[in-house]
């Protein structure tokens, strides 16, 4: 709460002086960022009900029975499968990382998560293949299904 304040107040200080210095370059600035913050606000929102639905559904034991410390191999099988599903930008995959492992996730199993949910997504495929050809879509997501599994294994290996 407070590193959230200091970095508030260095934005609006920031922002005056600017504001100062060129008052039409920062109106052009706050108005692009408005932008900007307006065009990614429904994909935050989305996933913010998303994880509070999911959150409320799934208990920390039926989470930690899924991808849990436990769970072994299965479970970064289970992660990287539901993490396959559709791309999520990381500023949401973060958060959502750390939640699940206060809720009881292991951290092999949250970086398989993290990591296919970053760089696999079943569900924007048909787009991908007609953007970027079917050979490359499907080599694109393989990839990042096995990167996603390595990165898993780094993971267990190193701080489990």
């Amino acid at each position: 709460m407070i590193n959230g304040t200091i970095l508030y107040a260095i934005a609006i200080i920031l922002t005056s002086i600017s504001f100062i210095k060129d008052r039409n370059k920062t109106k052009d600035a706050v108005l692009k960022s408005w932008k900007m913050f307006c065009n990614i606000l429904p994909d935050i929102l989305s996933v913010m009900l998303f994880v509070g639905i999911s959150l409320s559904l799934l208990t920390p034991t039926l989470i930690s029975s899924i991808i849990g410390e436990k769970s072994g191999l299965i479970g970064i099988a289970n992660a990287t499968l539901i993490g396959s599903v559709a791309l999520i930008p990381s500023f949401i995959v973060f958060p959502l990382g750390e939640t699940l492992v206060q809720n009881g996730a292991g951290l092999p199993q949250v970086a398989a998560l993290m990591s296919s949910l970053m760089s696999v997504g079943i569900v924007s495929l048909p787009m991908e293949q007609k953007l970027f050809g079917r050979s490359f879509a499907y080599t694109r997501n393989a990839a990042g299904i096995l990167m996603s599994v390595i990165f898993a294994y780094i993971i267990w290996v190193v701080m489990v």
